[in-house]
């Protein structure tokens, strides 16, 4: 684990704490609130053709239009995040839970949803601590939907982060019991630990938090998820519904909780939310590409397992080759939400997004 000095960023903790933006168009065909984005540009609402191909698997160093050091951004952020989990979830007793969550919690990962809520609060004026806890919260509950995904009664998977999962190394109930005890301590987190902020932004972020992880978001993606297993005739727009839920909720929230505690107004947030669809969208684009194109050990988790499982996933649906045009076209789409802002503070949320699009695990 790569560890950075987070300076005057302290993390004790007694209290701040609560106004909520209502959001987005109900969709037909469940009785849930996310309107689908996918083929229809943000800005202008009508549909177009994809154009661009994403023609090689390239890393985002390879990438020629990569001239922020992307590299070293995300090396010091993700220290930073990683001390700050540490600190956050110690080990105590009852010390097997507080092991098995930490076994989860601190087993790698690139840390792209705590880096995006950091980089979102940075490019609407704030300051990296102010974001902090909410960073470590959304790790926590990203955590928590791993864990539980793994478990037999899911995904059955042995494998996570080059790891055996966490069912398997502590058994199903203390994995259950983990991931219940880091989603319930992330918004003691977000609640205790904000420091700089509006009691109001804090409630808000939280407010937010909570409906991007629940039946409007990502537990209602799973659902839909996985009684859509075998189901034959499922469209485009029932994959955009389970993964703009399932996958895009949580990247979501991440950068509008970012904008929120970073002191960003009303349009600057709603633009960071679409920013963030667009790359929710794109990164399980990208993820089921992966699946049925790299190995196990390539990938560091079983590979091919959506295929086996007869899932609902956009190779399936659309072909490799089409997949890998939406990936371009929703990258494209996320950056037009970034025209607006100071570009020197926007290129860490372009790399993240081009290093979504290109990225190999």
């Amino acid at each position: 684990m790569t560890c950075v000095n987070i300076g005057t960023w302290t993390y004790t903790c007694p209290a701040p704490i609560y106004n909520h933006p209502t959001r987005s168009k109900t969709l037909q065909f469940y009785p849930l609130n996310r309107g689908p984005i996918s083929f229809v540009t943000p800005k202008l609402k009508r549909r177009v053709s994809i154009s661009a191909v994403l023609t090689k698997e390239e890393t985002l160093e390879e990438n020629p239009k990569a001239t922020f050091d992307f590299k070293s951004y995300m090396i010091q952020k993700a220290g930073t995040v990683n001390q700050a989990l540490d600190a956050a979830v110690s080990l105590k007793d009852p010390a097997k839970i507080h092991e098995s969550m930490r076994y989860s919690l601190l087993a790698g990962g690139k840390r792209v949803r705590p880096v995006l809520c950091l980089a979102a609060c940075e490019l609407v004026g704030g300051h990296e601590s102010a974001a902090m806890p909410a960073a470590c919260a959304i790790e926590m509950i990203h955590t928590m939907s791993l864990i539980h995904d793994d478990l037999p009664c899911m995904d059955n998977d042995p494998l996570r982060r080059g790891k055996p999962t966490n069912h398997t190394v502590f058994g199903e109930d203390v994995a259950v019991l983990a991931g219940d005890a880091l989603l319930a301590y992330a918004f003691e987190h977000i609640a205790v630990c904000t420091k700089g902020v509006s009691p109001a932004r804090v409630v808000r972020a939280i407010a937010e938090l909570a409906k991007c992880i629940g039946t409007e978001g990502l537990v209602a993606g799973q659902v839909v998820d996985i009684n859509s297993e075998g189901q034959k005739d499922l469209g485009i727009e029932h994959l955009e519904f389970i993964h703009e839920h399932k996958t895009a909720a949580l990247l979501e929230g991440a950068v509008v909780l970012g904008a929120i505690l970073g002191g960003g107004n009303n349009e600057d947030v709603e633009k960071l939310r679409t920013f963030a669809r667009c790359i929710g969208l794109l990164f399980q684009v990208v993820d089921d590409i992966l699946d049925v194109t790299k190995s196990s050990k390539e990938l560091g988790k079983t590979a091919g397992k959506d295929l086996v499982a007869d899932k609902l996933t956009y190779p399936k649906l659309l072909g490799i080759e089409a997949s890998k045009q939406l990936a371009e076209k929703l990258n494209k789409d996320a950056q037009e939400q970034l025209s607006g802002f100071d570009q020197e503070k926007a290129a860490p949320l372009i790399a993240l997004a081009n290093y979504i699009a290109y990225r190999q695990n």
